[in-house]
């Protein structure tokens, strides 16, 4: 065979195997960021249910002053 040729398959193989490991490396990282959106969702929608908890707080509160 021809250096060439040789030469070329050698790095024809080391891209694959580079933009394999690329490839896993990008996964993992979406993975993570997807865990990272689900955490930030509950934390909105946790404290949506806590200022809808104040809110009613507050108007039972004022609802009490008005009594006394």
């Amino acid at each position: 065979m021809n250096d060439t040729i040789v030469v070329a398959l050698i790095s024809f193989l080391g891209t694959c195997i580079g933009s394999f490991a690329g490839m896993n490396l990008i996964k993992y990282r979406i993975n993570q960021l997807e865990k990272k959106v689900e955490k930030h969702n509950n934390v909105v929608e946790r404290t949506y249910h806590l200022e809808d908890d104040i809110k009613y707080i507050k108007e039972e509160i004022k609802e009490l002053k008005e009594r006394s």
